[in-house]
């Protein structure tokens, strides 16, 4: 079971980085994030996310404003490189190709 767990963790944190990588400003909030991960088959719950965003930005690939009930978190330079497939993570699902 933890091999499944880490696999979803590793899916997870690359949801977050490509869907950032795509909204404007490459910044969304933790609410928004747990619907887009709803919808992309990687069903979390708000402290997951929040756990992988702190994770994330451990690791230098977002930063995060905790305002309370109110999360916002925004990509850097190394998570957008990371969603685009230009940068790898160990922990971090590499993308597939994107169709054209």
């Amino acid at each position: 079971m933890a091999d499944y767990a880490a696999t979803v963790r590793k899916h997870r944190r690359l949801a977050i980085l490509r869907h950032l990588e795509q909204v404007s400003g490459y910044t969304t909030n933790a609410s928004i994030l747990r619907d887009v991960l709803h919808g992309v088959g990687v069903g979390s719950t708000f402290d997951q996310v929040i756990t992988e965003l702190h994770w994330l930005q451990e690791n230098g690939m977002v930063t995060v404003s905790d305002h309370g009930e109110f999360v916002i978190a925004e990509a850097t330079l190394r998570g957008i490189e990371i969603a685009r497939g230009e940068a790898t993570h160990p922990d971090i699902q590499r993308p597939r190709a994107r169709r054209v």
